[in-house]
């Protein structure tokens, strides 16, 4: 049943994936810096920090990588007056790139039926019985299609693509954020812009304080069934700049490389140009990963500009200048 549920959904989407351009194959660009984007002013933060594992808990989670270590030292940092998206880029502004861009969807779009959503006049012309067949097997809808109308299921499958469309899109690598932020006209955030936007001027260790409130955002304490949430689902999760899902929802790629802070003793063999920094926490944590020191503003995640993962996305920003021009 899965692989004809599979055998429908491409048989709609034919022709589609062929014409998409892969990495890199942006041709022009749409500038448009639209109002959803908060304005974070010029000036010092405190950035990174100076804890210390003092009982080598790292060692006993299993974690590789030395806690704290890379964050060292704590220091106040200047950055000039820029704006960052309000929310993590979604689903459906994604959909507009791949779409006006020529850009290779995620490759997940398939096996979910998302893709669906850049066909759907083709959708009304599939039989009744194949639809039912989508609405069980692709969308996955926990619903008695046995004697639902063809209107009916159409209206199922629009409701669950528009509750897809506010999803923040995953599976994007480094080389895709950066392709539509500056199809946007925008760009990626450098490292600090998205550890100030997150902990304002005083350097606080989540978005909303210095405490951990379980529940107040989206790291795994609530079951979403796509594990991530509607962006803005959380109203607790916003940062003094009025930034939401920092601290939850997907992790985000930030613009730079992978490096030590000015004045650092720790030395890394993955520090360099080989991996990206990646910030911010996600609803995927489990194991040690639930900890609450990955999901605090400091914190620094490394992955290859190439990975690509079910809780990662990102956001992008833009300076000043370029909004102001418009």
């Amino acid at each position: 049943m899965k692989r004809l549920a599979m055998t429908i959904l491409f048989s709609v989407i034919a022709g589609f994936m062929g014409s998409a351009i892969g990495e890199g194959g942006v041709k022009g660009s749409a500038v448009d810096i639209d109002k959803g984007m908060k304005l974070v002013p010029a000036g010092e933060f405190i950035m990174g920090s100076n804890k210390a594992d003092l009982k080598n808990a790292s060692g006993e989670y299993g974690n590789t990588k030395p806690w704290y270590l890379d964050e060292h030292p704590e220091h106040r940092e200047f950055v000039g007056s820029f704006y960052v998206d309000e929310h993590e880029v979604t689903n459906a502004q994604y959909r507009a790139f791949v779409a006006e861009g020529k850009y290779a969807p995620p490759q997940y779009w398939v096996s979910n039926g998302y893709l669906l959503s850049m066909r759907r006049n083709k959708v009304e012309k599939v039989p009744v019985e194949k639809l039912r067949t989508l609405v069980a097997k692709v969308f996955r809808l926990d619903i008695d299609t046995r004697n639902m109308t063809k209107p009916e299921l159409l209206a199922a499958i629009d409701k669950r693509l528009a509750y897809m469309d506010r999803l923040p899109v995953v599976y994007v690598s480094w080389y895709d954020a950066k392709s539509y932020c500056e199809w946007k006209g925008k760009r990626l955030p450098t490292e600090a812009e998205w550890e100030k936007a997150i902990r304002g001027t005083g350097g606080r260790e989540f978005a909303w304080g210095n405490q951990w409130v379980y529940g107040q955002s989206n790291t795994g304490e609530e079951l979403w069934d796509d594990g991530v949430a509607p962006v803005g689902s959380y109203p607790g999760d916003v940062s003094p700049y009025g930034v939401f899902d920092m601290s939850g929802n997907v992790s985000e790629w930030t613009a730079d490389w992978y490096q030590p802070y000015e004045g650092s003793d720790y030395s890394s063999e993955d520090f360099g140009e080989t991996f990206k920094v990646v910030k911010g926490a996600a609803w995927g944590g489990e194991g040690h990963y639930a900890l609450k020191l990955f999901q605090r503003g400091a914190y620094r995640f490394n992955l290859r500009p190439t990975s690509r993962h079910e809780d990662l996305g990102f956001r992008c920003a833009a300076d000043v200048k370029m909004v102001s021009a418009e």
